[in-house]
């Protein structure tokens, strides 16, 4: 049986109705060309950890990119070009 929904009556665990969710970290797909633009935002993380794992599958998955892991202006872990 499925279950069905309404978007409006979902309310996403951990966070209070209206309440802005933290994620500090942000991992980044810099443009292949133009390496002073970051192309994409691939993924947000709340913490560290979780920050480091999706870098270091992002490394994986672009491995001739620039991927940055950043948390806020401070750039915390890059790749080679």
């Amino acid at each position: 049986m499925v279950e069905k929904h309404d978007k409006a009556s979902l309310v996403r665990a951990g966070a209070a109705a209206g309440e802005q969710e933290s994620l500090p970290y942000r991992i980044e797909l810099w443009h292949a060309v133009d390496h002073h633009v970051i192309e994409r935002v691939l993924a947000r993380a709340c913490s560290a950890p979780l920050a480091r794992a999706i870098f270091k599958a992002a490394r994986t998955e672009y491995p001739d990119r620039r991927v940055t892991l950043s948390r806020g202006k401070r750039v915390v872990a890059e790749s080679g070009e």
